[in-house]
C-alpha cells in the first residue's frame, strides 16, 4: 500500500473576501421597523452596521466571488486545486453541498479529480475547516485547498427579534492553504460543549436563529481566553510575537473582553471588523483578517492568533503565519 509523502507544513497562500453591497446601518435597521436603535445597539453589541445580502447573492454565489480572490492572490488557477471546503451553517439546500457547486462554478476538477465537502461547525466553523486542510495537505491527501466560509444569516433572522436580528450579517471569505517548507498554520487547540447546544440556534419547530444572549456572553468571556492561551502553547509561540489577535467577531464587548483577559502587548493588532461587518458566522474570522490585511494594519509573513467560537457550543483556535 503506497502512501503518499503530504507536505512538510501547509500555510495561507491567498485570502479573498466578499462584503454585499448592501450596507445597513443600525438606523437602517429602525427604518425598516426594527424595535429598537442606534444607541441601544452601539452600547450592547458595538455593531454600527453591517452588509446583508441582496437577491443574487447566496452561499453559493458570495463564495464562488471570494473564492477567485483567494486564488488571485495565490497567484494559480481553480485547476491547482485539489479540495474544496465550504464552511458554512446557512446554506439554504445542503443537498447537494455547496463545495461541489463552488468547484464547479469555478472550473475546479473539470475532470471530476476534486474533492469537496461543506463542514458545519456554526461561527467555530472557518477555524475548524483551516485545521482538516492543513492537516490534508501535510497528510497529502490534497496539494492544495481551496476554503471557502460564507453565510447568508439574513435568511434566518426574525426581524422582531431585536436581541439577534441586529447581530447579524451577511459575507463570504476564502483562503487557499498550500505547502510551506516552515510551519504556516499552527496545531489547533478545539472543542465542544453540547450542554450549551440550546443557548444559539434554530430551535426545532422554528425557522430563525434564537439566542440567549447574556448566557453566550458569560461563556465566550470566561473560558475562551484559556483556548486561545493553549493554542498559542502548542505553537510554541508567545503573546509577544503576536502581530494581531483576530477573534470571531461575535460582538465587539466579547472581543475586548477576550483581548484585555489575554493581557495582549499594545502592539498586538485586535480585529474589530465586527462595527462595520456585525457577526458573519463562518465568515467573520477571514473577513476581520482580511480588513486588517487591506488596510496595511499588519506585516507580510506575522503570527496572528485566530479564535472561532458560536453554536453547538463550538471553538478552535490556531496560529498563523499572515499572507
Amino acid at each position: 500500500m503506497n502512501i503518499p509523502p503530504g507536505a512538510p507544513h501547509a500555510r495561507i497562500l491567498g485570502l479573498g473576501e466578499y462584503r454585499p453591497a448592501g450596507r445597513v446601518s443600525n438606523d437602517d435597521l429602525v427604518a425598516r421597523g426594527v424595535d429598537s436603535d442606534d444607541a441601544w445597539v452601539r452600547a450592547r453589541t458595538g455593531i454600527a452596521a453591517r452588509h446583508l445580502a441582496g437577491p443574487g447573492d447566496s452561499v453559493v454565489s458570495m463564495g464562488v466571488e471570494a473564492a477567485g480572490k483567494a486564488l488571485a492572490a495565490a497567484g494559480l488557477s481553480a485547476a491547482d486545486v485539489d479540495l474544496v471546503v465550504l464552511a458554512t451553517c446557512t446554506i439554504r439546500n445542503p443537498i447537494p453541498g455547496g463545495a461541489a457547486r463552488i468547484a464547479s462554478a469555478l472550473g475546479a476538477g473539470v475532470s471530476g479529480a476534486v474533492g469537496a465537502f461543506d463542514l458545519n461547525a456554526a461561527c467555530g466553523g472557518f477555524c475548524y475547516a483551516l485545521s482538516v486542510a492543513a492537516d490534508a495537505v501535510r497528510a497529502g491527501s490534497a496539494r492544495r485547498v481551496l476554503l471557502v466560509a460564507s453565510e447568508r444569516l439574513s435568511d434566518f433572522l426574525d426581524w422582531t427579534d431585536r436581541s439577534t436580528c441586529v447581530l447579524f450579517g451577511d459575507g463570504a471569505a476564502a483562503v487557499v492553504v498550500g505547502p510551506s517548507e516552515t510551519p504556516g498554520i499552527g496545531p489547533v487547540a478545539w472543542g465542544s460543549d453540547g450542554a450549551g447546544a440550546q443557548l444559539v440556534g434554530v430551535p426545532d419547530g422554528d425557522w430563525a436563529i434564537r439566542m440567549d444572549g447574556p448566557a453566550v456572553f458569560r461563556w465566550a468571556t470566561t473560558q475562551l481566553a484559556g483556548v486561545a492561551r493553549r493554542a498559542c502553547e502548542l505553537a510554541g509561540v508567545q503573546s509577544a510575537e503576536l502581530a494581531a489577535f483576530v477573534p470571531h467577531q461575535a460582538n465587539l464587548r466579547i472581543v475586548d473582553g477576550l483581548a484585555k483577559a489575554l493581557q495582549l502587548p499594545d502592539s498586538v493588532v485586535v480585529a474589530r471588523d465586527v462595527v462595520e461587518t456585525g457577526n458573519t458566522s463562518a465568515a467573520s474570522v477571514p473577513l476581520a483578517l482580511s480588513e486588517l490585511i487591506a488596510a496595511g494594519r499588519l506585516p507580510g509573513d506575522g503570527l496572528a492568533l485566530l479564535l472561532a467560537f458560536g453554536a453547538g457550543l463550538t471553538y478552535a483556535a490556531q496560529v498563523v503565519r499572515i499572507p
